[in-house]
């Protein structure tokens, strides 16, 4: 059976078409679904029964169980691992900020990156989330917690630029004012450095923010953190950034984990600095979460500070993440898939 919220707004019109009916019945459901979280099609009370009948025969909601919920106990996150119908699960976190609550989104079931740094490396890759199971980890946040979610970030498990279709499809239905009405400044994609996919993203003509995970300023230093950096190297990376601001106009945010002894040191801000000299950009210093069988160990706090007072002095902003929900392994790099 189809995942209705696999369809955008205009997809979803087609369908209603498909089926006999209106166009505009489209716009009543897309609110029903995506606003008003219903979690039976019978819920929806101004659409005819002859309709919801058709509807039930024809999709379901994809309504996750919650399999385990875990709340920080340093913090407000909680890590939700879902159970996504067909005998696989993701986790997916939810974050609270002064200015609102974001969702952490998985967007495959395993990765097939390799990260050194990361949890989800060595996790069989097994297949691409749709766009309605992209979009259903916020849904079902916001149904558990009875909250608004305001931002979106695309971190969790997998790498969103290899699922691209269903990743973009995702954010057009998340940031559609008929729907869950998140802007598009409030959604952050990450990439570890999918170059032909940050170019063909650049011509999409969405105002999504850009997180490339950079790490390194040597490609032999980020070869051995990131396998991608033997496809598409650092120069090639950075071209392809700066062809991403030049037609978005937005700035790029790059992420940088700092490990001790590894890449943490004055001789690689400084190098950092000239390699994102003169960019739109901004750089996100993340303490490295150490992972079971991980090689790397976090920086110390002295490094850390040292390291973004050197880049700021630069014309570089940079900024050290607040890390939330390390104690349930919630922070970047530390979500890994779940059997049930």
């Amino acid at each position: 059976m189809k995942n209705i919220k696999d369809y955008n707004l205009d997809e979803l019109k087609q369908e209603l078409i498909n089926l006999g009916e209106k166009p505009f019945r489209a716009e009543q459901i897309f609110k029903w679904i995506h606003q008003e979280n219903v979690t039976s099609f019978d819920d929806m009370t101004n659409i005819s029964i002859e309709l919801r009948q058709k509807l039930k025969e024809n999709y379901s909601l994809c309504i996750y169980n919650i399999i385990r919920k875990q709340k920080s106990k340093s913090d407000e996150t909680k890590k939700y691992l879902f159970d996504v119908l067909d005998g696989n699960a993701i986790e997916s976190v939810l974050m609270k900020y002064h200015h609102g609550y974001s969702v952490c989104v998985s967007t495959q079931i395993g990765c097939k990156m390799g990260c050194k740094f990361c949890a989800s490396t060595g996790i069989q890759f097994i297949r691409n989330l749709s766009s309605g199971e992209i979009v259903e980890q916020i849904l079902a946040i916001e149904r558990d917690e009875n909250i608004q979610v305001s931002n979106v970030v695309f971190m969790g498990i997998g790498e969103p630029l290899d699922n691209y279709d269903n990743v973009v499809n995702a954010i057009r239905i998340i940031n559609n004012p008929k729907g869950i009405n998140i802007g598009a400044r409030h959604i952050s994609v990450s990439t570890s450095g999918l170059v032909p996919q940050i170019y063909k993203l650049a011509e999409e003509n969405i105002q999504c923010t850009l997180s490339i995970s950079l790490h390194a300023t040597t490609d032999e230093k980020r070869s051995s953190m990131m396998p991608i950096n033997n496809k598409y190297n650092i120069e090639e990376l950075l071209k392809s950034c700066k062809d991403y601001t030049d037609k978005t106009n937005r700035r790029i945010s790059f992420e940088y984990a700092l490990a001790k002894g590894n890449n943490d040191n004055l001789q690689d801000a400084k190098a950092l600095a000239n390699l994102l000299h003169g960019m739109l950009c901004h750089v996100n210093l993340i303490p490295i979460n150490e992972i079971e069988n991980g090689k790397y160990k976090q920086s110390s706090n002295e490094s850390i500070i040292k390291f973004r007072d050197y880049l700021n002095s630069r014309g570089i902003v940079a900024t050290i993440r607040r890390e939330l929900g390390s104690d349930i392994d919630a922070a970047c790099g530390q979500l890994r898939r779940k059997n049930l």
